[in-house]
Formats: C-alpha cells, structure tokens, sequence
C-alpha cells in the first residue's frame, strides 16, 4: 500500500489519496481465496482431522504387534478388525434396548406428564404452566417438528458417511505411512524435520491421551449408571447406561443427557427414586470433572477451564458435534505449537532452560543432517523420528526424576 502526499481540497479540507499495489491486491484475493475453499471444504477438513485422531489412536496398538515380530499390515488389519467387532457387538447389546426403553417412556408419558404437572401446581409461579402441561397438544408439536426431525435426519446421515469416511481415510493412511511421511518431509527443508518429528510425535501425545480419557471416562459413567439403575431396580438399566456412557463425551453438555434418561426412568419407577439417580449422579459428576478427569488425561490436555469452554464454543459453531470433540485436542494442539516452535510471546522473557533447550534442538539438527547427508527423504524421515522420540523419552526421564 502507498500513501500519496496529502492535497489541499477548498476550505482547508485535506484529502489522502491511497494506491494499493498490484503485489497487495494479488495478495488479498489469494487470502480471500483461501478463507472461501477452507469454509466450503470444511466437512472434508473435518474428515481428515478425524481420521488422523484415529490413527493417534491405533497406532500404538498397531507399534506393539510390530514389536511383537508381526508385520505392520497384518497388525493393522488385526486392530482395526477387533475395534470393528467391538462396535458392532456394543451396537447390538445397545439399540434393541434403546428401542425398548423408548417404547416405555413413550407408554409412560402421560404419567410422568401429569406428576410433573401436579408439582408445578403447588406454586401460584408455576401453576399457568401445569395447566399448559395438562392441555399440551400433540398433534401441533408434530407439524411443527416435521422439518426438524428432516434436518436432523439428514445431519444424521451426513455424521455416518463422514464417519465412515474418516475411517477408510485412517486405514490407508496407516497402511503407506512410510510413503506419506517420505512425501511430507521431501517438501520440508531438512534443517526443521526433526522440530517437525518432535510435534508429530506429541500430536499422538495428545491425540492418545485425549482418546484414552474419553474412553475410560465414558467406561466408567456407564459402569456407574448401570450399579446405580440396578440397585433401585430401574427397567432397562443397560441401555440407559450405555446411552448415558456415549453422551459423557460431550463436555457440559453431556451432563444434561447423561442424567436426564436416568432420573426420567427413575421417576416412572417412583418419585423418589428419580430424585436419588439424580443426587447420585449429580455427585459422580462433580467427582469427575474436579478429581478424575485431570488425572486421566493428565499431561495430554493442560489446558485452562476457561479455553476450553471457548474451545468448545468455537467448535460447536464450526462443526456441530463433531467440532466439539474435535475442540479440545485441536486447542491443546495449539498450545503445543507454540510451545514446540519456539514463538516467543510479547509478555515473556526468555528464561536459562530457554536457552538450554534451544542449545539442544541446534545439537539434534546438526546430528541429523549428519545422518542424513545422502539418504532419501523417506529413510530421513525414519532417521528424524528417532532423534525425536529419543529427546521425548528423555524429556519424560528427566520429568519423572524431578517429581
């Protein structure tokens, strides 16, 4: 941009001219550009990440079969074909039961409807809406909901073909990883592979991390669900559980769905029962946002309350649900960047260990374009790798003594 000297225009006004260059307006188009592939192309980027939190995922699994003498293929049709058939067998234990216990609370409606209008009626505050209860028609709720139930069925639809997408994505890109890996660092100057190795590797830090405590967390709600259900004989406690399970791995919001199909099928069987699932659950709760998860996902995902709810925030409104699981292993991610290459921030200074740790990626540089002087890109890649998972198992070493 060029800023012309300013004119006298009549009556003491002053008038500055701006000339854009040819580079600046190229510049501009080519970022405008960009932006509009990237919103149109989001479901696909959606997809890639996706498929490669799945491959974080597997990959260790895959690492110990070959570590076992068995080759990377046949390893990964082996996990990949385990995990399948657990799906498939949770799938089957699940939706007949779902289906059951939507048959009862749909039986069930009209009770549960007038005990909660007969509540509402003991206080002159909620005593229009009890009536309102008691009067609800069904028949102008349901034209109503015609095109929401389409919308939702159609994002349903979308949600498992990108799944399944994501899927066959993540076994190919397992399958050639040696290839793909070669391809990347051979458009990547040599001097920034084994930085480019060491943020690979704590990727699948977090990605693992992040997957792991989803799992055990998601275990362990359902585990507690089903002991609380079945001590106060709820019908249906399975399916209720496992759908309770499911729905933990929304933050903040899953607690809604997590307790609202308990406690409802709690209430059918007594007031008072509903009233304890929701005390239980309500306590296990607190348990686990304040003691569990942080010791589950531990170094994986250090990231403040206040970034994650704006993390979370930011990937519903990109991605729907997917951007929400999606959110807070890319925030971690984030961080993880800026921490790996070095960004100095304005209101920092740079400390000793700084210093010494730059010191040491100069050092592992130098070593590995030693190493690497004549090598192809892709056995450059292997050679990177190592010298970052050496500096990782290090780092780990030095951590575990300090503690």
């Amino acid at each position: 941009m060029k800023i012309l000297p300013a004119k006298s225009v009549g009556l003491g006004r002053r008038v500055v001219l701006f000339e854009l260059s040819t580079r600046s307006i190229i510049a501009a188009v080519l970022v405008i550009a960009v932006v509009w592939v990237l919103v149109r192309l989001w479901p696909v980027l959606l997809v890639l990440i996706a498929a490669l939190m799945l491959v974080g995922t597997l990959s260790p699994a895959v690492a110990w079969l070959e570590r076992h003498k068995m080759h990377r293929n046949v390893g990964i049709g082996i996990v990949f074909g385990v995990a399948s058939a657990l799906i498939a067998l949770l799938l089957f234990l699940v939706v007949p039961s779902l289906v059951v216990q939507f048959k009862d609370l749909v039986e069930h409606e009209p009770e549960i409807r007038g005990r909660l209008a007969d509540y509402l009626a003991g206080s002159s505050l909620t005593a229009p809406l009890a009536e309102e209860l008691r009067n609800l028609q069904y028949q102008e709720l349901l034209k109503s909901s015609n095109a929401l139930v389409f919308t939702m069925t159609k994002q349903a639809l979308a949600m498992v073909a990108y799944t399944v997408g994501a899927i066959f994505l993540a076994l190919y890109v397992m399958i050639d990883r040696d290839r793909l890996r070669g391809g990347m660092f051979a458009f990547m100057p040599r001097k920034h592979h084994v930085r480019f190795s060491r943020v690979l590797l704590n990727l699948e830090t977090i990605v693992g991390g992040y997957i792991r405590g989803q799992v055990i967390t998601c275990a362990l709600m359902t585990v507690f669900i089903l002991a609380v259900l079945l001590i106060c004989r709820v019908p249906n406690a399975l399916a209720i559980a496992v759908f309770g399970g499911i729905a933990d791995v929304l933050p903040y919001i899953g607690v809604f769905l997590t307790m609202g199909p308990a406690v409802a099928a709690g209430y059918i069987v007594s007031p008072a029962i509903g009233l304890t699932v929701f005390a239980l659950l309500f306590l296990y709760e607190e348990f686990e946002s304040r003691v569990l998860l942080p010791l589950v996902y531990g170094r994986a995902l250090r990231l403040p309350s206040s970034v994650v709810f704006f993390a979370l925030l930011v990937g519903a409104a990109l991605g729907g649900i997917i951007g929400a699981l999606l959110a807070l292993p890319m925030a971690a991610a984030a961080v993880m960047l800026i921490d790996e290459l070095r960004v100095e921030l304005p209101g920092e200074t740079i400390q000793p260990e700084d210093v010494e740790t730059r010191r040491k990626d100069q050092r592992e540089e130098r070593e590995y374009e030693h190493r690497t002087e004549m090598a192809p890109a892709e056995e450059a890649a292997a050679v990177a790798v190592e010298i970052a998972r050496e500096r990782k198992e290090e780092e780990a070493e030095t951590e575990k003594a300090g503690k």
